[in-house]
């Protein structure tokens, strides 16, 4: 049952990732990022055996914030790739304050869900810090090497750079968070187990990927096709803020 969600769960997210490109641009795939980063930080603190190997949920939810990233550089620029992890790095922390907030308030004695939501939120301080800091330095990594990529094959192959980086980036995540969220809560050798399985489930997801990038680059047309044109808006806020600054002076 876990292998067949999963394979869905894929499809899903990844498909969700081109629809949100199509329908809002960059600002969509900026978006997801931030969306995916928060949801997969839930999804990690909950274990599970898929096709007899163990690992934590989430895999599938991070593996699509590279999607993300690889999509902005092909079709916007390396500097977008880079907003988008700064974003989802922002969000992330956001989530990180407000979590704590929920926690500190007193629940009434009509409340039924505070235990439950101590036991996900307390687990996922440690977690979320481990996800996070290992999020940020693996998709910056991958941007980065993505780009190099990119430059040295002169902008061919891209199936090779997305599987490389990809892969890559995504390995050493998996080990570095895997020891630095679980050890001590669970024995170092099933950390690394936990370790070796994300990253064999995660070989697979990256290359799972590599057709929803070609079929992002080949769907072309307009992307952001429900976002409004803001332009004028931008210059008239642009024309005011000068205004105000020379009254100022």
């Amino acid at each position: 049952m876990n292998l067949f969600l999963g394979i869905f769960e894929l499809i899903v997210i990844f498909s969700g990732v081109l629809i949100m490109d199509k329908l809002f641009g960059k600002w969509g795939l900026y978006t997801w990022m931030a969306l995916a980063v928060v949801f997969a930080n839930i999804q990690v603190s909950k274990q599970v055996d898929i096709a007899g190997i163990s690992t934590a949920l989430g895999n599938v939810m991070f593996a699509s914030t590279y999607l993300a990233t690889d999509i902005l550089n092909e079709k916007y620029n390396d500097k977008a790739s880079r907003n988008a992890v700064k974003i989802a790095a922002g969000a992330l922390i956001a989530y990180i304050i407000f979590a704590q907030f929920t926690l500190g308030f007193t629940p009434n004695s009509y409340d039924v869900v505070d235990p439950g939501m101590k036991t996900l939120f307390a687990m996922s301080v440690r977690i979320t810090a481990a996800s996070g800091f290992m999020f940020v330095l693996s998709n910056w990594c991958d941007v980065l090497l993505y780009q190099k990529l990119k430059e040295k094959t002169g902008g061919k192959h891209m199936w090779f750079r997305n599987n490389i980086s990809t892969i890559l980036c995504n390995c050493a995540e998996n080990f570095g968070f895997s020891i630095l969220a679980f050890i001590g809560t669970y024995p170092l050798l099933y950390c690394l187990e936990v370790a070796v399985a994300g990253s064999l489930i995660e070989m697979l997801i990256a290359a799972c990927d590599t057709p929803f990038l070609y079929i992002s680059k080949k769907l072309g047309g307009k992307s952001g096709i429900l976002l409004e044109n803001d332009e004028e808006l931008n210059e008239d806020a642009s024309e005011k803020a000068d205004n105000t600054n020379e009254v100022a002076a």
